[in-house]
């Protein structure tokens, strides 16, 4: 009768373990874990690129003497929408929060 009971304790555990495997195995490859995202706005630095090329642009024309007003201007917008872009990305508000994300 012992016997008989160890064996049946021992079919019924082994018949458990198996069956929780895959939820144990399941609960492990769902890690959640905290992540933080940024975002920053692209409107200002657009807006930067040209408002540096006009204000370039006028500079450039401004500066440049007799018949060299043309490549001073182009010359001056360029360089100024690099600065513009560079000073508005520089400034940019950047806004951050975290999250929760799964494996």
């Amino acid at each position: 009768m012992r016997n008989k009971f160890l064996a049946t304790a021992t079919l019924v555990c082994s018949a458990l373990a198996v069956a929780s495997a895959p939820m144990i195995a399941e609960a492990a490859q769902h890690h959640r874990h905290k992540v933080q995202v940024c975002t920053t706005s692209r409107g200002a630095r657009n807006t930067g690129t040209v408002v540096g090329a006009v204000t370039g642009g006028l500079l450039g024309n401004a500066v440049s003497n007799g018949g060299g007003k043309t490549g001073g201007t182009i010359i001056g917008a360029g360089l100024g929408a690099v600065a513009g872009h560079q000073i508005a990305k520089h400034n940019a508000h950047r806004t951050c929060h975290w999250e929760w994300r799964n494996n």
